[in-house]
């Protein structure tokens, strides 16, 4: 029950469009006081990512689950259902923010950092691939299809025009059996023939080999 009820707030904690102020019960004052005030003892500058600063706000939350029960109490919520316990959290982060709880929110920021650090590493991540030119096939955009020494096939999606992308307007047939290194960039594009969103390796270039 607590690690859904962190992971989801803090997960959703940075697209909250308001923290307006309510009226805080003696319960709910209580367990956020705690909790900040076992925020404020620890050392957050040493934190280095989200897992770290998971850890460390499950243990100053778990320290006193029964204040949080009380909260759960209070608002007549089951302790045993998830749905109602995450919703609780998120309250509590609300509240904690609301309040400027200054090691919260710093321990908020540093999460959220840790998040875009790693969205940046997912959206640049690009490399090349060497194979044979086999064709091009269309589903929905078009894709260059190469096989490589194991015989193996990959594809590229062909979504703009790339340094040489003339030799391909008209198919590869004439080039086909050629070894080349495609280079390319991962991104997350939705396919209509699939319904969904995938990642994809984009082309950004090839060179004949």
């Amino acid at each position: 029950m607590l690690k859904s009820i962190f992971f989801l707030l803090f997960g959703l904690i940075f697209i909250q469009t308001s923290f307006a102020q309510t009226t805080i019960t003696p319960a709910e004052k209580k367990v956020t006081d705690t909790i900040c005030n076992c925020l404020s003892g620890l050392d957050l500058d040493k934190i280095k990512n989200k897992q770290e600063a998971v850890t460390l706000f499950t243990e100053c939350f778990g320290k006193r689950m029964d204040l949080l029960l009380a909260v759960a109490e209070e608002r007549h919520l089951d302790e045993t259902d998830e749905a109602a316990m995450k919703q609780l959290g998120i309250g509590i982060a609300k509240i904690l923010m609301a309040q400027n709880c200054a090691a919260f929110t710093k321990l908020a920021v540093k999460m959220a950092t840790d998040q875009v650090d790693k969205a940046e590493k997912i959206e640049s991540k690009e490399g090349t691939s060497e194979g044979k030119l086999k064709r091009i096939e269309l589903k929905g955009f078009n894709y260059l299809i190469i096989s490589d020494n194991n015989n193996s096939e990959k594809s590229f999606l062909w979504l703009r025009q790339f340094p040489g992308s003339e030799k391909f307007m008209n198919g590869v047939t004439a080039i086909a059996g050629k070894k080349v290194k495609v280079s390319w960039r991962e991104l997350e594009v939705y396919l209509p023939s699939s319904k969904g969103y995938y990642a994809v390796k984009e082309i950004t270039g090839i060179d004949f080999l």
